[in-house]
């Protein structure tokens, strides 16, 4: 695939460019959302089933986070190199590839198949993420927590939907002769490959294309005017070494926590006699507050600051770990309210270290770093979904979720001394 840009950028309607590709990555990202999704819901119970073991049943997080580790590298360079456009399609390609592997796996019984195809599958959480970049790329410093927030509100209806769907498609997989729980890897692998179609078709003019072109035209523009004491003109973007590594913390730490404690929230629930509707329709809560509530973040983010909304992640992590720990074992209200808490906190983080990055990081370089930090995101999630089995299995489902809200509060300091020093610095507040 090729992108091309204009001769003079100054001649598009900006806010129109970007009001067509926050429209096409949301029609991208509804479809994407389901596929997500549905792996979530039933990705450890397959793997229990196959592999009769409570203790392995977060290796399919772990493989999918792992999966999407490289594919965030990968979809980075190509989006670099390339333009977002490639790079997202290749992405939300290689996760239906995945989920077709899945089932192929269950249909055989082979294990191996099936952590293969897992890995690859993971591609799809990476691509749905790195979606997130693209609605910032042509975004203004005061609405790119905006226009971060309208594509991940997107996802909230395929997220919504793909765990409420899993009793459907396991009754329609097995009409085909697939096993049950394979079932709502049917939705995913379609959904992922309609998200792929629709980007490489319509996702024009490329956003990250264009914004490298007008940084390039206002560089130019500066270089024809009269510069600093030394004759050369500032860039109109630097670099923000501290900002990116707190951007990275605040995201790497919400990810490995909302991983851990989710992913075993269905095995804790079937444990405890909860069928797949329930805990799908949990999962859905959690994936609804996920995403749901990203307008409203956004505007927080761009209103309050950045790090202020980062250490709210924290807190609010915190309080999911707690009621999570203390709900009852055979209550679901407190399971709903939990993991919708995770949701939300995760939201505040995932939007607030979104913006920081782009805030940190210039066109030039930009789709590269991103895809690095989205490594280390994926290489979190990975920790807790493989961590989160063998906690569950040795010490229970209550310390895990205590745990993980613990470990989240650190986002609470973090946040705080860089603020502190970036006034200190400035001499005013820390500002979006």
């Amino acid at each position: 695939m090729t992108n091309t840009v204009p001769a003079r950028t100054e001649d598009l309607p900006r806010t129109q460019v970007q009001r067509r590709i926050l429209i096409v990555l949301v029609a991208a990202q509804v479809l994407s959302g389901g596929g997500l999704a549905a792996g979530v819901t039933v990705g450890a119970l397959l793997a229990q089933d196959m592999l009769s073991s409570t203790s392995l049943a977060g290796l399919p997080s772990a493989l999918g986070t792992a999966g999407s580790a490289l594919a965030a590298l990968a979809v980075g360079r190509i989006s670099q190199a390339r333009g977002r456009r490639p790079g997202l399609a290749a992405g939300y390609l290689a996760g239906a590839v995945g989920s077709a592997g899945v089932i192929a796996a269950a249909v055989a019984g082979n294990a191996v198949l099936l952590f293969l195809s897992l890995f690859v599958y993971g591609a799809g959480t990476a691509t749905n993420l790195q979606a997130r970049y693209a609605g910032a790329d042509l975004a203004s410093p005061a609405h790119r927590a905006g226009a971060v927030s309208t594509v991940l509100v997107a996802t909230t209806l395929g997220g919504v939907v793909g765990p409420n769907v899993a009793a459907p498609t396991g009754d329609l997989a097995r009409t085909l002769g697939i096993p049950y729980l394979a079932g709502p890897f049917l939705l995913a692998g379609a959904a992922y490959a309609m998200a792929a179609l629709i980007l490489a078709i319509w996702l024009r003019p490329d956003p990250l294309l264009l914004a490298g072109a007008m940084e390039a035209e206002r560089t130019a523009a500066a270089c024809a005017q009269p510069g600093d004491a030394t004759g050369r003109p500032r860039p109109a973007v630097e670099g923000d070494r501290s900002r990116l590594l707190v951007g990275a913390l605040v995201m790497v730490l919400t990810q490995l926590v909302m991983v851990a404690i989710m992913t075993m929230t269905p095995v804790h629930m079937r444990d405890h006699g909860h069928g797949t509707d329930a805990s799908g329709f949990v999962i859905a809560i959690h994936i609804g507050a996920m995403y749901l509530p990203s307008p409203v973040t956004g505007w927080l983010v761009d209103r309050y600051g950045r790090l202020t909304i980062a250490a709210t992640s924290g807190l609010i992590l915190l309080a999911a770990g707690i009621v999570a720990a203390g709900a009852p074992g055979d209550s679901v209200a407190p399971l709903m309210a939990a993991l919708a808490l995770l949701g939300l906190g995760w939201n505040f983080g995932i939007v607030t270290g979104t913006a920081i990055i782009t805030d940190a990081v210039p066109p030039a370089t930009r789709a590269k770093a991103q895809g690095q930090v989205d490594v280390a995101i994926a290489i979190a999630g990975a920790t807790g979904g493989m961590a989160s089995g063998l906690v569950v299995a040795a010490a229970g489902y209550p310390l895990l979720a205590i745990g993980g809200g613990i470990l989240a509060l650190a986002i609470v300091p973090a946040a705080v001394a860089t603020a502190r020093s970036r006034a200190q610095s400035s001499g005013a507040p820390e500002r979006p």
